[in-house]
């Protein structure tokens, strides 16, 4: 997902949209965990993810605020 879909989404496609990243992110670590993921980057893809989506929300708050 690029910086410009993000900027695209609703408030509360934002916020549902990290919910369902953390979610899929903490299954991703555990499944890591029992047997090696063969691509490892999708650990750091679903991390940076995760954080453009939470910059993107910090960002509308302080515009708003």
């Amino acid at each position: 997902m690029k910086n410009t879909e993000i900027r695209e989404l609703s408030d509360k496609e934002l916020s549902a949209r990290i919910a369902e990243e953390r979610t899929a992110q903490t299954k991703l670590v555990l499944n890591h965990a029992v047997s090696p993921v063969e691509n490892t980057n999708l650990l750091k893809n679903s991390r940076r993810l995760i954080a453009r989506l939470l910059t993107e929300k910090r960002k509308r708050e302080l515009t708003n605020a």
